[in-house]
């Protein structure tokens, strides 16, 4: 715990050079990079939090006969080394919930940081050491996708805890399945905005979470579905939002969209715009590539997109809002299921009562209502389901995954 905590106080202590790191290797925005760096600080002390708090419980072995005079406890053990790969998108913060519950259990990792964004994580990793964690504890694999092979493979590995893409994850599944495997991985995140939403708010919400850091989180807002009734009056409120981003330098203060990772997936997210305007969709913002970089593409609103369009069923992970009406709400529960996906969605509804039983009809790991579906504490139990994965993350979270009971009995004769 106090490892953690003295690392928490040393990022937090250099968020002025970690940021603009960030924002170099990642692209992102300076802005967004400040406030990755300010909840890296908040999973590293969460994590201290349950390297204080991780315990089992009593069994109460005298509920057999043949327990008597036992006690029985469970203890949580670490798995063994973890194989801890991250992604690219939050090259800081996302190392942290791999590192910082390992460090809380006591598990020791070798860190695949993604090829494009290694020079965040391995800071990470230095002010650990730095902090005191013992170098037989940690330890890291560098290079691309073709690196993190072996190290999965290796027979000392006890547990891969993945974020990434679905294709990778479950097929690092798939090769190991004698070890517990973690997934954490994406999502092409719906909006369900009912006629009676604040649709001002809605518009604030879908316009923030489509297009921070160009798109590229799992959880951005990407599928808007929309009762036809409030269609035309949410694109009103929408597209002044969309139109006031500014585009441009990831390390100028003012700008809210940077480029995406590179040019290789701005060509396939405009690949994937040009099918959804072949199946019908309007092009109403955006849909381009721009002068300020050939990995730079324009905040992209597309209307009247077609359900079995890839940009409606699979993850694009770029600056792109897929817009479709529905009639009746169970259509719309369809649409936003129709997807191999579920990590989280969203609702926006004056009927607050009526959100808590669609919440209960997405097949989604998480849904929140009335805010944006972007929203991650860095404490909550975060991790979807069907091809997003089975796991949760979140320190204590990802602690019980780290872990498995040990159970203790002893006896305990009667006075």
């Amino acid at each position: 715990a106090r490892i953690l905590d003295r690392a928490a106080a040393l990022v937090e202590h250099r968020s002025d050079s970690l940021a603009p790191l960030l924002a170099a290797e990642a692209g992102k925005p300076i802005t967004q990079a400040r406030g990755e760096v300010s909840r890296c600080v908040d999973t590293l002390r969460f994590s201290g939090a349950v390297a204080r708090t991780l315990a089992g419980e009593v069994v109460p072995m005298d509920a057999a006969d043949s327990g008597a005079d036992l006690v029985g406890m469970t203890i949580r053990e670490p798995v063994g080394v973890i194989a801890a790969i991250t992604p690219f998108n939050f090259p800081l913060n996302l190392v942290a919930h791999k590192l910082g519950p390992a460090v809380a259990v006591g598990a020791p990792v070798v860190l695949k940081p993604a090829g494009r964004t290694p020079l965040s994580a391995l800071a990470l990793a230095a002010i650990l050491r730095e902090a005191g964690l013992p170098t037989p504890m940690l330890g890291w694999v560098l290079g691309d996708a073709v690196a993190g092979e072996p190290l999965t493979a290796h027979p000392d590995v006890a547990m891969v805890s993945f974020t990434g893409s679905s294709t990778v994850g479950w097929a690092i599944r798939r090769a190991r399945p004698d070890i517990r495997v973690a997934l954490e991985l994406g999502n092409a995140t719906p909006v369900i905005v009912h006629h009676d939403a604040d649709l001002h708010a809605a518009a604030r919400a879908i316009a923030t979470s489509a297009f921070t850091h160009a798109g590229q989180s799992c959880i951005s807002v990407q599928r808007v579905l929309v009762h036809r009734e409030a269609h035309d009056d949410l694109l009103q409120h929408l597209i002044p939002l969309v139109d006031a981003l500014v585009v441009g330098d990831p390390l100028d203060d003012s700008t809210d969209v940077g480029p995406v990772i590179d040019s290789a997936s701005a060509d396939r997210i405009l690949e994937w715009i040009t099918e959804a305007t072949q199946l019908g969709a309007r092009v109403i913002r955006g849909g381009e590539r721009l002068p300020q970089g050939s990995a730079v593409i324009a905040p992209t609103v597309l209307d009247g997109v077609a359900p079995f369009a890839r940009v409606m069923r699979d993850e694009v992970f770029g600056p792109v809002v897929a817009v479709s009406v529905y009639d009746r709400v169970d259509d719309a529960i369809a649409i936003a299921n129709d997807s191999p996906l579920g990590l989280q969605a969203g609702i926006f509804t004056a009927r607050t009562d009526m959100a808590m039983a669609w919440a209960r009809r997405l097949d989604f790991g998480g849904v929140v209502i009335n805010e944006t579906p972007t929203f991650r504490a860095d404490h909550m139990p975060y991790g979807g389901v069907r091809g997003s994965g089975d796991a949760r993350e979140g320190p204590a979270a990802a602690a019980l995954e780290m872990t498995y009971p040990k159970l203790v009995i002893t006896r305990i004769p009667r006075a």
